[in-house]
């Protein structure tokens, strides 16, 4: 059974619930902590959703918050549906086995 994993990216949340609304305001944060970061990636952080974030930039924006890494990305699993086939069956791992290729031989003549 195949999971969907997803997660959500609260920094903008987490940084109004600190009175903090501009994305400028976290750059000198960020450089005190030697995270030397321009004004536009700090705002493209804030605004988007990452699809990487280094651990030094997620330990430091622990740090300027005074939390954990869980507050800033809450996290979601859930099982992804299963596919059936045309007559409504789920099938099974059986009748998958039949549609596997055979592995080629080759021999000499």
């Amino acid at each position: 059974m195949k999971r969907k994993v997803g997660y959500r990216w609260r920094l903008r949340e987490v940084m109004a619930e600190h009175g903090m609304y501009a994305t400028t305001e976290l750059v000198p944060l960020l450089r005190e902590r030697g995270i030397d970061l321009s004004t536009s990636q700090v705002h493209r952080m804030v605004t988007g959703k990452p699809e990487r974030l280094s651990l030094t930039v997620l330990a430091a924006l622990c740090d300027i918050f005074e939390t954990d890494p869980a507050a800033l990305i809450t996290t979601t699993a859930a099982t992804a549906g299963v596919r059936l086939t045309a007559d409504g069956d789920v099938p099974s791992p059986a009748s998958l086995a039949g549609l596997r290729p055979k592995r080629a031989r080759i021999t000499d003549r």
